[in-house]
């Protein structure tokens, strides 16, 4: 989730992400009021984001949101995995992209009960061979339908920017936008069920 990218200088940046203010923003409250010190960089293919990160776990069968996190963009993926996990879930599948899978991750999800369904990642010099691509595949037609909660977010009127200052704010406008979500997924199952 981008938010406005901050116009600083090298200097200023590298004290932000120390967890300090810089002297100049402490003269200014007005400025200083104007930056968000929380958000963070990240590259994802090749492009550069200033922001935050929503991570959920969804249902694979209905797309509701069960649970959600909200960190800073520079947080890795693999981070808030062992957050998302429900012991309530009926199903002890955990299916995710390969930015999830680590022998750490994997020791976690056997220690907790769950069945991990990660999908594996070639390495330089060693590419997948045609068992692991085809299970990569299998289980990424049931992980592009959590794929769906972020397209739909995406387009949806105010679900491309975080105009929010500091993570705080981000969290409650996140959260909001994941409630939101769910009460038009339920919507939707509901006049699928209906028809």
């Amino acid at each position: 989730m981008p938010v406005p990218k901050q116009r600083n200088i090298r200097e200023e940046n590298e004290t932000v992400t120390c967890g300090e203010t810089p002297v100049a923003w402490e003269e200014k409250p007005a400025k200083n009021r104007q930056k968000d010190k929380d958000a963070r960089w990240t590259k994802k293919h090749g492009k550069n984001f200033f922001g935050y990160k929503n991570h959920v776990n969804a249902d694979k069968t209905h797309k509701l949101i069960r649970d959600y996190e909200v960190t800073d963009a520079a947080v890795h993926d693999s981070r808030v995995l062992e957050t998302l996990l429900d012991k309530a879930n009926t199903n002890k599948d955990v299916f995710a992209d390969s930015a999830y899978r680590s022998a750490e991750a994997e020791e976690k999800l056997a220690a907790r009960g769950f069945c991990s369904r990660i999908c594996v990642r070639g390495t330089r010099g060693r590419p997948l061979s045609k068992a692991r691509a085809a299970a990569n595949r299998a289980k990424s037609r049931i992980r592009a339908r959590i794929e769906h909660v972020f397209g739909t977010q995406e387009t949806a009127p105010g679900g491309r920017l975080v105009r929010t200052i500091g993570i705080i704010r981000a969290r409650a406008k996140i959260g909001l936008q994941n409630f939101v979500y769910n009460i038009r997924r339920l919507a939707t199952l509901e006049r699928m069920a209906a028809a």
